[in-house]
């Protein structure tokens, strides 16, 4: 069984089309009717993850990565095609699946005003515990991302980026979930914070066999902790496989081919959001 399995999981937008004269908005408005254009965010994509593994997904923003998770975390649904956790429908099944899951987004939503150990204290009830018991295994989780002891009575507003996204990941994982779902989990935090988020993700993988799935558009990060490597564009999957193998197969004029290169021969983008010159 997989931790997780997509089958052609397919999610739609909509926006608003552009009018082109005036007459056309006089008709719009006499029939009750916008026109609308359908836009895939997902598109089809079909990939499996293992138990255990910590898999990558690498793309511009806007290119689907957090549509994806959001399907996968039961929190949109797909509009076709099929997603499984753990053997358990994302539809069908969305209780059960939210048991085995949680998520850490790149803005993770928080009662500012509140300490950090209130914060978690809330969630500790919200998820059916004791505070009390499980503040020893929170501190111990934030102590292993070096976060400062004498902070976690500071509200969340005085604390800075890197420190509000370690209480954020502390959150997630006091719930012991089996696969972790990160959103751009180490954006706008400083090199040192990034670095300690990376070697936790690693820890946790190593010591409790949790399995790992989480976006982002930070190259060398994705290459130093994943097993394997999807780059998604325009709401497709058009590579998925280890970095050192993605590179292998990239032809660079004698030169070493970075996971850059790799990028660019599939998009023709590079990953700041420009199209690459013809």
């Amino acid at each position: 069984m997989f931790a997780i399995e997509s089958i052609a999981a397919t999610k739609f937008f909509y926006e608003k089309t552009k009018k082109n004269n005036g007459a056309s908005k006089i008709l719009s408005k006499l029939s009750f009717k916008r026109e609308k254009r359908k836009i895939p965010a997902v598109d089809n994509v079909t990939f499996e993850v293992a138990k255990g593994e910590i898999f990558g997904i690498l793309g511009q923003n806007g290119s689907g990565k957090s549509t994806l998770i959001r399907m996968i975390s039961t929190l949109i649904l797909p509009d076709s095609g099929e997603l499984r956790v753990f053997g358990a429908n994302v539809v069908k099944e969305s209780m059960k699946v939210r048991r085995l899951i949680n998520r850490v987004s790149v803005d993770a939503a928080f009662f500012k005003r509140l300490s950090a150990w209130e914060n978690l204290s809330y969630a500790a009830r919200l998820y059916g515990f004791n505070p009390t018991k499980v503040k020893a295994q929170v501190i111990e989780i934030l102590n292993a991302m070096k976060f400062p002891k004498d902070r976690i009575d500071d509200s969340l507003e005085d604390l800075s980026r890197g420190m509000q996204q370690k209480v954020a990941i502390a959150r997630a994982l006091f719930t012991s979930p089996v696969l972790l779902l990160l959103d751009e989990p180490t954006t706008g935090l400083d090199p040192v914070s990034k670095r300690q988020v990376q070697e936790f993700i690693l820890k946790i993988r190593e010591i409790h066999d949790t399995t790992v799935l989480m976006t982002s558009h930070d190259l060398d990060e994705v290459e130093r902790i994943c097993g394997r490597v999807a780059i998604i564009d325009n709401g497709k999957f058009v590579a998925c496989n280890s970095a050192s193998e993605l590179k292998k197969n990239i032809s660079n004029n004698g030169r070493d081919t970075t996971l850059e290169d790799v990028f660019v021969h599939f998009t023709g983008k590079n990953l700041s959001g420009d199209a690459e010159a013809e």
